[in-house]
């Protein structure tokens, strides 16, 4: 039995170190929730919502995050028998989509049943990894100078993989200089959903790169397109925004549409379906990596048990936490060497929360009754 006494939301504003721009738009900062599942003990488990303030990666948003938590998803847990995290996700089943509403609430529990076992979350999961490699993600800079920099400032940095986002008209040069610079570096291009078929003979000029996937270059919610992309191009095909679910792996994979997957906690509904994901991915020979949302501490930690899978064979976006916040909300914070982080063996997420960075932050704060 997991019990729960009380689920608390955390309303959050955290600026970013320096402005991180994508397809779709350019954050400053990132509102997002924190919601805190305690039991009678005084155990604490912590989840985090990763929707934007807008809906520019999908229909979410923080505030419908928040609707959603409170109106539907802690009035499913009232009175309910809770045996195993997994069962979170067969009582949010009724409500449809509200995804990374459902992974933040899913997350706390499952940190809450680590830490009510005493093992890690990372263990509880499945997971055996006592190291994980990680890459880094560069936005759209201001010049192709300015992405040159980044790129090397990371590469010094020991990061396993620089991920270069793009959109029409900063894709085939930029990669181009990039290459040209760093001519041995993993690297990989993501174009959030800014291309159609009618880019083929563009996207057919990245081939030359040696890239090790392109992320998402169609439609956010298309397979069918990116399948006749797959059979156009020799560089593999990575989806993200498409996928949120197995049954979108399935098909997916069916088709063709991707030699690679990138499995985002929050966009999937939860570690739940996280995990069957992978576990489809490998037994398929699918590779999977994990990617990241701009989370602060608590959703860094999530990725970081979740990518102790054995089917993570990529390096992921999980990048240290100095990369994006001044101070985040964890101790210690989630720091890199030499590309990887080692994962904790400490129960839960495996890292104290700041409470005085919490407080720090916290703009709102709610309290509501579960048992």
């Amino acid at each position: 039995m997991i019990p729960i006494k009380t689920i608390r939301l955390r309303k959050l504003n955290m600026a970013l170190v320096t402005p991180f721009t994508t397809s779709f738009g350019t954050f400053h900062d990132k509102q997002f929730y924190v919601i805190e599942a305690e039991d009678e003990q005084g155990h604490v488990g912590y989840g985090e919502s990763v929707a934007f303030t807008s809906p520019w990666y999908n229909e979410e948003t923080v505030e419908t995050n928040r609707h959603i938590i409170t109106d539907f998803l802690i009035p499913a847990l009232k009175g309910a028998t809770i045996k195993h995290p997994e069962d979170v996700d067969y009582l949010f089943k009724p409500f449809r989509r509200n995804l990374m509403a459902k992974a933040a609430m899913e997350g706390a529990i499952w940190d809450l049943y680590a830490k009510q076992q005493k093992i890690p979350l990372a263990t509880a999961l499945g997971g055996d990894a006592r190291t994980i490699d990680v890459g880094v993600s560069i936005g759209i800079k201001p010049s192709i100078d300015d992405l040159i920099t980044s790129v090397r400032q990371s590469v010094n940095q020991g990061y396993k993989r620089i991920k270069v986002k793009i959109k029409p008209g900063w894709d085939v040069e930029p990669l181009s200089r990039v290459r040209e610079a760093f001519p041995d570096i993993d690297m990989m291009a993501d174009a959030n959903s800014a291309y159609t078929l009618n880019d083929i003979d563009t996207l057919k000029q990245l081939d030359d790169l040696n890239l090790m996937m392109i992320e998402q270059p169609l439609a956010h919610d298309d397979i069918i397109d990116h399948a006749t992309l797959q059979q156009a191009i020799g560089t593999p095909v990575c989806l993200d925004e498409s996928i949120h679910s197995l049954e979108d792996t399935r098909k997916a994979i069916e088709l063709g549409s991707c030699q690679i997957i990138n499995i985002k906690i929050g966009r999937v509904g939860g570690l739940t379906e996280a995990k069957r994901i992978h576990d489809y991915c490998l037994k398929h020979g699918i590779d999977v990596w994990c990617g990241g949302m701009l989370e602060a501490g608590i959703g860094r930690a999530h990725n970081i048990a979740l990518t102790t899978l054995p089917g993570f064979t990529l390096p992921g976006d999980t990048a240290a936490s100095s990369l994006y916040w001044h101070q985040d909300i964890i101790s210690p914070e989630v720091t890199v060497q030499n590309g990887v982080i080692h994962v904790t063996n400490k129960p839960g997420i495996g890292y104290d929360l700041d409470v005085l960075a919490l407080e720090k932050f916290t703009e709102e704060t709610e309290a509501f009754s579960v048992n």
